[in-house]
């Protein structure tokens, strides 16, 4: 599963407002901020909307490994 990092850094990248991504996933701008700043949990389901959502607007997340820990990759 992605985190709140991933979230932040996808949405920089993607040039994407959190209002702009609630319209693109469906799921609450308040829901998508909590979330980013860790003041609460998300469902399973929305932050499943939520990598959709970026991933179809051009971001690749990518897993921690030994070279070092999870990020986001932009799509040409």
């Amino acid at each position: 599963m992605i985190d709140a990092a991933q979230v932040r850094m996808a949405r920089a990248g993607a040039n994407l407002s959190v209002r702009k991504l609630a319209e693109l996933s469906g799921v609450a701008d308040s829901t998508i901020l909590r979330f980013e700043t860790g003041k609460g949990a998300i469902l399973a389901t929305n932050m499943a909307r939520i990598q959709r959502a970026l991933e179809e607007a051009g971001i690749t997340f990518i897993s921690a490994d030994a070279s070092g820990g999870p990020g986001v990759r932009l799509n040409p």
